[in-house]
C-alpha cells in the first residue's frame, strides 16, 4: 500500500512492514536499492518512510512497498495505521547485539495482533524464515524479498530475472569466512533448542 501521495502502479504491489529495534539496520537494508531511496516519500504523521522498490520475476515486475518506521520504535512501540493492511513483513535484528534478538518474539506478537492473521502470509512462528544478510556488502539482500514474493504469489519457482538496483558495496566481504559462519548456523539450528529460553518465544 502506497501512502496517499504517492504514485500507484498497474502490476502487483504488496506493502511490506519493517520492525526490530532501532539501530538494526531496517533503513541501511532498503536504502540499498537505488529506485526505493529515489522515489521514497515521508508521512510525518505515521513517522514512516515508504520505499517503493521493483523486482523483476520470470512472471511480471512487482513492487514492495517498504514501510519503514523512521525511529518510531524507540517510543515504545508502533502506530497502528503503521501495520494496517500490511501483507508481509521483515523483522531486523543485530546479530552483534543480543538484546535486538531477544526483542525478536515482542515484533512478532506486535505484528500479528495488529495486522488481521488472514493478511499476514506468515504468522506462525514454524513459517517463519531466517537470512543473514549485509546491507554494507549487499550480501544476501535480496534474499527476504525473493522468499516473500513467493510465498505472496504461491509459486516456489519464482525467480528474479535481473538484479535489483543496488548502490554499489561499502564493504567487502570474505566469501568463504562468511559461508562457513553459515554452515555452523545450520549445525545450530538443526539442534534442539534448550528449555531455558523457550518462554520468550511463545
Amino acid at each position: 500500500m502506497a501512502l496517499p501521495n504517492q504514485q500507484t502502479v498497474d502490476y502487483p504491489s504488496f506493502k511490506l512492514v519493517i520492525v526490530g529495534d532501532g539501530g538494526t539496520g531496517k533503513t541501511t537494508f532498503v536504502k540499498r536499492h537505488l529506485t526505493g531511496e529515489f522515489e521514497k516519500k515521508y508521512e510525518p504523521t505515521i513517522g514512516v518512510e515508504v520505499h517503493p522498490l521493483d523486482f523483476f520475476t520470470n512472471c511480471g515486475k512487482i513492487r514492495f512497498y517498504c514501510w519503514d518506521t523512521a525511529g518510531q520504535e524507540k517510543f515504545g512501540g508502533l502506530r497502528d495505521g503503521y501495520y494496517i493492511h500490511g501483507q508481509c513483513a521483515i523483522i531486523m535484528f543485530d546479530v552483534t547485539a543480543r538484546l535486538t534478538y531477544k526483542n525478536v518474539p515482542t515484533w512478532h506478537r506486535d505484528l500479528c495482533r495488529q495486522v488481521k492473521a488472514k493478511q499476514v502470509t506468515f504468522h506462525r512462528k514454524k513459517n517463519l524464515q531466517y537470512y543473514e544478510i549485509s546491507a554494507k556488502s549487499n550480501y544476501n539482500f535480496e534474499k527476504p524479498f525473493l522468499y516473500l514474493a513467493r510465498k505472496l504469489a504461491g509459486d516456489p519457482n519464482l525467480h528474479f530475472v535481473e538484479s535489483p538496483a543496488l548502490a554499489p558495496p561499502e564493504v567487502q566481504i570474505d566469501l568463504a569466512a562468511q559461508q562457513q559462519h553459515e554452515a555452523e548456523l545450520a549445525a545450530a539450528a538443526s539442534q534442539p533448542l534448550p528449555d531455558d529460553d523457550d518462554e520468550a518465544f511463545d
